[in-house]
């Protein structure tokens, strides 16, 4: 959440507040106060550290690129770095992030997202108008950021949680309960609950261990006790109790504060506004002492402020709080959305694997019935490429289905809906798109959950790698399990799902997909870094951020599929780097031959022309012809490179005609008439017939082709090239 005025207050107006405090020393007495006391657990003389991992990511991430889609190996070094400063003082870290958005504050996320809309439109001009990454101000998380740190966060051997429930009260409820040492985020909310200290990521120095903030402090400033700050947070404005609900409260209370404090205080008007409100609780309780309520009943509140004004309070109140009046029930999780389409042990697993990270999607599906994804940068003035939601959606919908559908009459009666808030040019975010699960094209029937998730044996596994497949269209790639990558076989699958998906797409952007994800493997985070680019294209902005989010796709896919492959072998630093991306994309369209492309190596260059040849093989089957369409720069900058590269980046125009909008389309290649908008947001599904393959069944009791270990590390230059491929002739 988030208290109006109050972070800027305790940083401008209220410097007691402020206190510097070093966290070894912190740790060290931590360590010595258990040791005097009598101890019931082990963890008791750990000082351990609750950290507010949404509140982190963008001191994170540092890394100089953040436009091109994440430069992900780079920012593995810097949490690594991160996690052994406090391990080398003896600190424990356990990692929150969130999991839900509560429907209370979705007015609230709405808003904050239509913000982002505005800053990403002005980040696409920038880069347009000077073909270069813009300052700071304008800073953007790469997509999906949130989602892969706290595998990342996991893969490092830490404790790592996804809130079922608001983050921030999961972290004071944590904190207090096990005594920690500390809270570290950037949220003023931490100052209100009655839990650990409160400490500042933004004024942390990684290299001494240094940050600050009192709450004690704070209290003694302005008069308070700790047990009367929930009121002065929701009397500011909050994400339960809105700014404008209160807005007469606090007009009267500065118009008392001024009459009896004429002189204006540091920082005003912020600061007189947080100690005006400060003053008017003060008062109220000071006169009546005999009242028991949270709200003194002479402050001038509607039955329905009054009301709003309780919950808000009582959100504060972490067990084994007492509430004087009723508890708040609001932010307890509700009942599983889709109970009746899933069984108990599912229910378990789902909320199992959400809790502990190690799922993504199923949780909010089957649980919540919910679905939500924030901003991605994407040119709202560039009609030619779909938004990602769209591009994703029929994936999505394969996804619900497997989730969903088995065991379903298939009556259109109660078939399951899933409300999706998904950011993308156009959606006004009024409502949430109402998207119903599409079953996966098997030659046998929709498999049980239970099956998947829980079956074991030679079939069982070939059926979860089917499945996980056919969410993508990509059933034939089942041939390659087990001869390459597991890395390289999701980015496979992954982007001929785009190609099938998008009809704008050239042979050109193939190339720079698929090349920079068999170039990564062999480049450190330093070799990264020292690429160069000329300048930066908008258009491939857009595709780097595209594919990213089709991880996090893969990621639910693979879930939902019962984990046919490790989830490490879809995280980005595996198959993906911006920077890279963005350097063949522009190779790739200035014509660039194949061996330079392939960063002259032999054997990058014959696993590229295999997989590209399955991929355009897969494509044509389906009636998706690749063309070369080599793609211009919006126009020349300051950045433009010499003349051999401009020659040949300017020999085409590129191919264009008519956008997504005017063929209303909401996955490449399908025309429905009219604008996707016009039809009132109603996505139609995908065509049954193109989810065939050759009208051949797929044998599903042949386990994959040959067992193989379960790293989705490279495995050596002798798996390179699967023996179905033949190599090329010279030339080629």
């Amino acid at each position: 959440m988030g208290v109006k005025g109050l972070q800027y207050f305790m940083d401008r107006c209220c410097p007691e507040a402020c206190v510097t405090v070093n966290l070894r020393e912190m740790a060290g007495r931590h360590v010595a106060k258990g040791q005097q006391g009598c101890t019931t657990t082990a963890n008791t003389n750990s000082p351990t550290l609750v950290v507010d991992g949404m509140a982190c990511l963008r001191h994170w991430y540092s890394c100089k690129d953040w436009v091109c889609g994440g430069q992900w190996k780079e920012y593995m070094d810097v949490l690594k770095s991160w996690v052994e400063a406090f391990s080398s003082a003896g600190i424990r870290l356990v990692f929150f992030f969130d999991g839900v958005v509560e429907e209370q504050k979705r007015r609230e996320w709405v808003k904050r997202r239509r913000r982002v809309n505005g800053e990403v439109s002005k980040l696409f001009r920038h880069m347009k108008a000077h073909g270069e990454q813009p300052d700071r101000d304008l800073f953007c998380l790469p997509s999906g950021l949130a989602t892969f740190t706290s595998f990342a966060l996991r893969s490092l051997g830490l404790e790592v949680f996804c809130s079922v429930q608001e983050a921030d009260y999961e972290i004071a409820s944590y904190a207090r309960q096990h005594s920690s040492l500390g809270i570290l985020g950037q949220d003023s909310d931490f100052i209100i609950y009655d839990s650990a200290p409160y400490l500042s990521v933004a004024k942390l120095r990684i290299d001494s261990l240094t940050t600050l903030y009192d709450r004690q402090r704070l209290c003694r400033t302005i008069g308070l006790a700790v047990s009367q700050l929930p009121v002065l947070a929701c009397l500011l404005g909050n994400d339960v109790v809105s700014e404008e609900r209160m807005q007469h409260i606090r007009n009267d209370a500065m118009a008392s504060y001024r009459i009896h404090n004429p002189t204006p205080h540091r920082g005003a008007p912020q600061g007189q506004m947080v100690l005006a409100v400060s003053h008017l609780v003060s008062s109220l309780w000071g006169r009546e002492e005999e009242e028991t309520g949270l709200i003194p009943q002479s402050l001038n509140l509607s039955a329905s402020h009054r009301e709003l004004l309780k919950r808000g309070i009582c959100s504060y109140l972490l067990p084994g709080q007492e509430a004087l009046q009723q508890h708040d029930t609001s932010s307890l999780p509700s009942a599983p959305a889709f109970e009746k389409h899933v069984s108990p042990e599912i229910l378990k697993a789902c909320r199992e694997k959400h809790v502990a990270t190690e799922g993504f999607m199923v949780y909010s599906v089957v649980c919540e019935g919910v679905i939500e994804c924030s901003n991605t940068l994407e040119d709202e003035e560039d009609a030619e490429l779909l938004p990602q939601a769209l591009v994703y959606k029929p994936c999505r919908q394969h996804i619900y289905g497997l989730l969903l559908l088995h065991g379903h009459d298939g009556s259109s009666m109660d078939l399951p809906a899933i409300r999706e808030w998904f950011v993308y040019p156009g959606n006004p975010l009024q409502e949430p798109d109402m998207v119903h699960p599409v079953p996966i094209s098997l030659p046998c029937d929709q498999p049980s959950l239970d099956l998947l998730w829980f079956g074991t044996g030679p079939e069982v596994s070939a059926l979860r790698l089917t499945s996980f497949l056919s969410i993508f269209n990509c059933q034939e790639f089942s041939e390659l399990y087990g001869t390459i990558e597991d890395s390289l076989l999701a980015a496979l699958c992954l982007v001929t799902y785009i190609v099938l998906q998008v009809q704008t797409l050239s042979q050109e952007d193939l190339d720079a997909y698929l090349s920079q994800a068999v170039c990564l493997r062999l480049k450190s985070p330093q070799e990264l870094q020292q690429i160069k680019l000329p300048f930066l294209c908008s258009r491939a902005v857009q595709l780097g951020s595209l594919y990213v989010r089709g991880l996090s796709h893969l990621l639910g896919a693979n879930c939902a599929s019962g984990c046919p492959l490790p989830n490490a072998a879809l995280m980005p630093w595996h198959s993906f780097d911006g920077r890279l991306f963005h350097s063949k994309y522009l190779l790739a369209h200035s014509g660039t031959e194949k061996t330079v492309l392939l960063d002259s190596d032999s054997s990058c260059l014959s696993l590229f022309l295999c997989l590209r040849e399955k991929l355009t093989e897969t494509c044509r089957k389906r009636g998706r012809v690749l063309q070369s369409r080599p793609n211009l720069p919006e126009q020349s900058h300051k950045t433009t490179p010499g003349p051999r590269y401009r020659e040949r980046l300017t020999g085409r125009p590129p191919g264009g005609g008519e956008n997504w909008r005017q063929r209303g389309e909401t996955t490449g290649g399908h025309r429905n008439g009219g604008g996707w908008r016009e039809r009132g947001g109603q996505h139609f599904h995908p065509r049954p017939d193109s989810y065939c393959h050759d009208g051949e069944p797929q044998n599903m009791s042949r386990p994959p082709n040959q067992p193989r270990g379960r790293s989705h590390h490279h495995r050596g230059r002798h798996k390179l090239a699967p023996r179905w491929w033949q190599p090329p002739t010279p030339g080629t």
